[in-house]
């Protein structure tokens, strides 16, 4: 018995034992593959050593003013080295990062600098005067107790002398000169403690209140590594930034680009013309991005592809449903694409639709109806779940029972930043919930019916929005489409369709269009699912390319009650 409780017994040291951290990657990277590009924009290239360099230098001037354990630095900037760097110069200097949605306005910005204390504010030149117009609020609204942030701008590649010196006159530091206070020697130290924060990031607009989530290393490390080994990337892949890196941190792939000693390619816009080039010129073998850019590169007018494509690229979507239609045509172009699901509250994707080799027989259509399901969890995440929110017991695994989607492990958050009722709420019986329903099918893999929000009650009976989506994606004059709830007089809700129509298509007639769409509806879907108003138009997005069904469902009811409704 005493040799049994000895195997127990035996303690932690520091020969065995240190905290999991993704910043140690970084370290390994400039070793192993100094002279290797780390990172490209444009004309500008670095190597791992230098990246290496670069960071310890900003975690260096950030702890020059005593920026360090428990002080945030916010970061609004699109995919350039800078915010690369970032990832790991903030928390090497023991401080958490909080990249910003550039695309949100002064006011949201504001709440968010001020709910996370920013001690630091690193801002692009291109966004100078959206940053300050969002301090000049925060500091309206904080009176006497306002301590404005530190501010660094970031000059941009082809920046106007004035709009840089007009920055600096506010008190604004450049950013490279910045980094010149920094030691490209310094001593950071991993954390004491794996649980310590790491990343803040703000829920992304889908909702009116955006909430705080907080991550720990010990999820970035795992979900880093979980990210190459689910997507079979290999050690040097080079990855095009069309994700935004101020998205759930970029899903972890800032750090897992270290972990492989692969190369970033930066895209501070994303056009499919960008994406086709940078596959072309700079080798490309991998991208993320939400199924709205994924439309974009299908429908891409042919002067701006490269087709056949040089080589297979593999491509990770998530944010939104992509319907089989989509994947179907990404495949067609030859594009192989790997369906995840997650939040932000799941360090980004946590669950993949895992691809099985029987698969491989069917035919194309099949193939992407299975692969539009959410799948199956992540090596990182220990718990994924459908469960009757009455009782919480899992659904059976039916294909046709609808329950919550909900998460457990090291994959899920440490929690909503200040907000003890949220976090009450998502944590409820042991599980993170997602606010997702889905059911489980006869294989184990999840697919998503629809956020609960979302869901059209109509005449008592349930329409899944997403359903209805897929279904109207096939129609060929369709580029995007939102379906929502409209208030209808006889059966309570009616669905409404919000189009926006392929280039091309003549729109002179959009009520001809509209009993056009109906009328396909009507040979393709149960009855009551037929949207029975249609509105043509762009749809509202996050920067993410997430279409906020809130801003459609608000539209809709403006519209008013649907009156002769009788299908």
């Amino acid at each position: 018995m005493a040799a049994e409780r000895d195997i127990d017994d035996l303690p932690k040291n520091a020969a065995n034992y240190t905290a999991l951290t993704p910043l140690g990657f970084l370290e390994r990277a400039a070793l192993v593959h100094p002279n290797r590009k780390s990172v490209v924009h444009g004309s500008v290239q670095y190597t791992w050593l230098q990246t290496y360099q670069r960071c310890r230098r900003l975690a260096s001037a950030l702890s020059n003013h005593s920026v360090g354990f428990g002080k945030t630095v916010a970061v609004i900037a699109p995919n350039i080295p800078a915010i690369y760097e970032a990832h790991f110069g903030v928390p090497m200097a023991g401080a958490v990062i909080n990249a910003v949605n550039i695309r949100l306005n002064a006011p949201t910005i504001a709440f968010l600098l001020g709910h996370s204390q920013s001690a630091v504010l690193m801002v692009d030149q291109e966004f100078f005067l959206l940053a300050e117009e969002a301090l000049r609020i925060l500091a309206d609204k904080s009176k006497s107790n306002f301590k404005p942030p530190l501010l660094v701008v970031i000059a941009h590649e082809s920046c106007d002398p004035e709009a840089l010196q007009y920055a600096l006159g506010r008190g604004a530091v450049e950013y490279e000169k910045f980094l010149e206070t920094g030691d490209p020697e310094f001593a950071w130290k991993p954390p004491q403690d794996e649980w310590n924060s790491i990343a803040l990031g703000y829920t992304s607009g889908t909702t009116a209140s955006p909430k705080g989530v907080v991550l720990h290393h010990r999820g970035a490390y795992l979900m880093a590594l979980s990210n190459a080994i689910i997507w079979g990337m290999n050690e040097g892949a080079v990855y095009l930034w069309t994700l935004p890196m101020f998205h759930c941190n970029g899903w972890c792939f800032p750090w897992t680009l270290a972990a492989l000693c692969g190369t970033s390619i930066c895209l501070r816009q994303v056009t499919a013309k960008g994406v086709y080039s940078a596959i072309a010129v700079n080798g490309v073998t991998h991208f993320c991005a939400a199924p709205v850019v994924l439309n974009t590169i299908v429908n891409a007018p042919q002067d701006e592809t490269i087709l056949p494509l040089p080589r297979v690229v593999h491509v990770m979507t998530a944010g939104a449903a992509p319907s089989p239609s989509l994947l179907f045509a990404m495949s067609q172009h030859g594009f192989r694409v790997a369906h995840t699901y997650g939040l932000s509250e799941t360090y980004g994707p946590s669950t993949i639709c895992a691809w099985k080799p029987e698969w491989d027989s069917q035919p194309p259509e099949t193939q992407a109806r299975l692969n539009a399901r959410q799948g199956v969890r992540y090596i990182a995440l220990e718990g994924l779940e459908v469960v009757n929110t009455q009782n919480m017991a899992p659904v059976p695994a039916d294909g046709k029972t609808v329950g919550e989607i909900v998460f457990r492990g090291n994959a899920v958050m440490k929690g909503y930043l200040k907000n003890p009722k949220a976090n009450a709420e998502s944590f409820a019986n042991g599980w993170f919930h997602s606010g997702d329903l889905g059911v489980k099918h006869p294989d184990g893999y999840i697919e998503i019916k629809d956020r609960s929000k979302d869901i059209i009650i109509s005449g008592g009976e349930n329409i899944s929005s997403v359903e209805v989506e897929n279904i109207l994606y096939q129609h060929p004059a369709i580029l995007e489409v939102s379906v929502v709830a409209r208030p209808d007089e006889r059966w309570g809700e009616s669905p409404c369709a919000f189009v926006t129509l392929k280039q091309g298509v003549d729109k002179s007639d959009e009520q001809r269009l509209a009993e056009d769409i109906m009328k396909f509806s009507r040979s393709k879907m149960p009855t009551y699912w037929v949207p029975k108003s249609v509105v043509f138009g762009p749809l509202p997005k996050t920067a993410t390319g997430k279409i906020q069904k809130h801003l459609l469902r608000s539209k809709a009811k403006e519209m008013g009650s649907l009156k002769k409704s009788r299908l």
